[in-house]
């Protein structure tokens, strides 16, 4: 009889598993992906991504630079020259941090109180797009002012978190301080316009501010809630006077028909555009561009990149600069973006536009940064352990005049 029972228990299973066909059409329930389904983390999409591109693109430089993305950002603290620094930059320096600019430029061989002078020639005439460096003594023409401060190689020391001055002003933003490496190629001179294009959150718009040699400063974000905190960071960082409507001008426009409102207008013009994030990517799910939702957008961006590229490109008056970077290793969010946008300023706006070199730039910080070699456009600073900074691409153009 038990054995009888067992094979009975048997037969019901089986009519179990298929009991599904028992039931009429209208009552079953269509199987949910997004609920069944195990779901694989936004980061973990990112990381094979990754291999799977940038093994490809990297080669044998790869395994390194994951390793780098996948452990701790290094951070530099850019120097609020609005503040009371003096005594600011001596507690960092009594921490081991190092201004990494001027050291840039002790090494090359330049003095202290040189930079500045030497390198704007004219002494802050309104310049073209040329800025100098050819030769090999001389090290390449950049914005003035800038100070930010880092750890030595393999020091993973923190900076603290800045502190308000008696004014009420902070002390220094904390970035990674290979951002601050287009804001530096742009070179911008006493007197010239900017324009920032996709300023927001604020760090490189902060960096040209503290040039203190832009006499108007055009800041855009198509974002409404992003330049809400762009306005936040201003007001931490920049006195009033210093930010009045006529020198510094905030604005939610879209950046692709940025040209309906100003065009050849831009002694210099800042193109930080949206991108994959890559380290964030593989760090954070919030805000991840690799969520399934959002991979249309993701494919997307190579064109919005090219589009707003162009739109600098009209922004610039002739003889202007512009400046484009992302934070990504992508080939393909990067030479091929700038390859894209001169040929079609040519084919189709018949503007004529030309790379610039800025070889002499990364020999300059060479020290301090890990930069790929070999690139076809541009300069690329790839994260490396020793000093884990970026991934940070940019390349300098020059609207022909």
């Amino acid at each position: 009889t038990k054995m009888a029972a067992l094979l009975d228990m048997r037969f019901l299973f089986r009519k179990v598993k298929n009991i599904s066909s028992f039931i009429p059409r209208r009552h079953r329930m269509k199987k949910k992906w997004a609920t069944n389904q195990p779901r694989i983390p936004s980061t973990r999409l990112a990381l094979q991504s990754f291999d799977m591109n940038y093994g490809v693109q990297l080669g044998e430089r790869w395994p390194s630079v994951r390793v780098s993305l996948l452990s701790e950002q290094k951070y530099g603290a850019l120097i609020n020259n609005f503040s009371a620094q003096q005594e600011l930059m001596a507690d960092l320096e009594r921490q081991g941090a190092q201004d990494f600019v001027q050291e840039a430029f002790r090494t090359w061989g330049v003095t202290k109180d040189t930079p500045q002078s030497i390198l704007l020639g004219t002494g802050g005439a309104v310049s073209d797009c040329d800025t100098g460096g050819d030769e090999a003594d001389m090290p390449p023409s950049i914005s003035p002012n800038v100070k930010c401060f880092v750890f030595p190689k393999g020091d993973i020391t923190r900076f603290h978190s800045a502190r308000p001055d008696s004014t009420g002003l902070l002390g220094y933003y904390l970035l990674d301080a290979a951002s601050l490496l287009p804001v530096l190629a742009l070179d911008v001179h006493d007197g010239h316009t900017v324009l920032d294009l996709c300023a927001a959150p604020g760090g490189k718009t902060l960096a040209l501010l503290q040039t203190q040699a832009c006499r108007h400063l055009a800041l855009n974000d198509s974002s409404v809630s992003r330049t809400a905190r762009l306005r936040r960071v201003l007001q931490s960082y920049i006195p009033r006077e210093h930010r009045s409507e006529d020198q510094v001008r905030i604005t939610s426009f879209e950046g692709r028909t940025w040209v309906e409102l100003e065009g050849e207008t831009f002694d210099r013009v800042l193109v930080d555009v949206p991108c994959t994030t890559d380290r964030h990517a593989l760090m954070e799910e919030e805000n991840n561009i690799f969520k399934r939702s959002r991979t249309k957008e993701r494919q997307r961006l190579p064109l919005l990149q090219t589009q707003l590229l162009l739109a600098g490109i009209r922004a610039a008056r002739p003889g202007g600069a512009v400046m484009y970077s992302t934070c990504s290793l992508s080939q393909l969010q990067n030479e091929c973006v700038v390859e894209r946008a001169v040929q079609l300023a040519q084919e189709e706006l018949g503007i004529s536009v030309h790379v610039q070199d800025l070889a002499p730039l990364a020999r300059l910080f060479g020290d301090c940064f890990h930069f790929a070699k070999d690139l076809r456009l541009g300069e690329l600073v790839l994260p490396h352990l020793t000093a884990n900074f970026g991934p940070i691409y940019f390349c300098k153009l020059c609207r022909v005049n």
